[in-house]
């Protein structure tokens, strides 16, 4: 794999930073994660628009712009061995004199091989445990991850796949993806303290046409009454949810609409 870092292209394992950086001394960072389908990016100008919106609310100054950065991403594709990567973009705070300001931000764009979901989770969903908790500055994809990785044991000794965060009664996210439920036809998703994640705002086109789509506080007290849920992102595209804690949801298999709108986007990616 290759990667790009502050100007040049280079093999992965020779990209390398200085231990000044703010990434390391302060946690302060951003990243994106997206993928290819055919070859080609998936989505890019949302993509590219997240990525920019995250620089802003932290207040670094993009090194490149985004037909430049695109040029790169597609040259790393090329060098790829594979027919389809993950591309992973990182910006740090950069190399501070001080160690608070930020000066030049350090950017890195490199390429990673793909772990999709085990095909078992797709048919018989995953289980999710619950936690109170919501992340700080939720719409930006920072580098702060500190609280899934602290939590790995609890959601492996309760044989789940993941958390999802709810505060005072209200659902926000997963850990690295969307949140999704459905009533009947209504399809209903958090609309704050959350990432907007790309494959929720691709679902959420591809389902208007069949379904009632509902942008809202979603209440843990929803779940008692809800009919299927699931999670998106760019690894799990559509992924059931049949269970979250103690809770069962709906007969505790993926449900017919999930399924259905996961059809819909292996339609959608296998002609991109």
């Amino acid at each position: 794999m290759y990667g790009y870092f502050n100007g040049s292209i280079l093999p992965v394992e020779q990209i390398a930073f200085g231990v000044t950086d703010l990434g390391l001394l302060r946690g302060f960072g951003l990243f994106d994660y997206f993928r290819t389908y055919n070859g080609r990016p998936f989505q890019w100008d949302w993509y590219w628009e997240r990525f920019a919106n995250s620089a802003a609310k932290m207040h670094l100054p993009l090194p490149i712009q985004k037909e430049e950065a695109y040029g790169v991403v597609i040259e790393l594709i090329g060098k790829s061995s594979l027919p389809d990567v993950a591309i992973r973009f990182v910006m740090t705070g950069g190399y501070s004199p001080d160690s608070i300001s930020v000066v030049h931000p350090n950017l890195v764009m490199i390429t990673e091989e793909l772990h999709p979901m085990p095909h078992t989770q797709f048919e018989e969903g995953i289980k999710v445990i619950l936690d109170d908790y919501v992340r700080e500055m939720a719409e930006v994809k920072s580098t702060d991850y500190k609280r899934v990785i602290l939590l790995a044991q609890a959601i492996r000794s309760a044989r789940a796949s993941d958390v999802l965060y709810q505060k005072n009664g209200e659902i926000s996210e997963l850990s690295r993806s969307n949140f999704f439920l459905f009533k009947g036809d209504r399809l209903i998703t958090p609309n704050r303290n959350i990432l907007h994640g790309i494959t929720r705002r691709t679902v959420m086109h591809l389902a208007q046409n069949d379904f009632q789509v509902e942008e809202r506080p979603v209440l843990l007290s929803e779940l008692y009454d809800a009919d299927e849920a699931f999670t998106t992102s760019s690894t799990k595209k559509v992924l059931p949810i049949v269970q979250i804690g103690d809770l069962t949801i709906g007969d505790g298999k993926p449900g017919k609409r999930t399924l259905f709108l996961l059809e819909e986007f292996n339609e959608l990616v296998g002609n991109w």
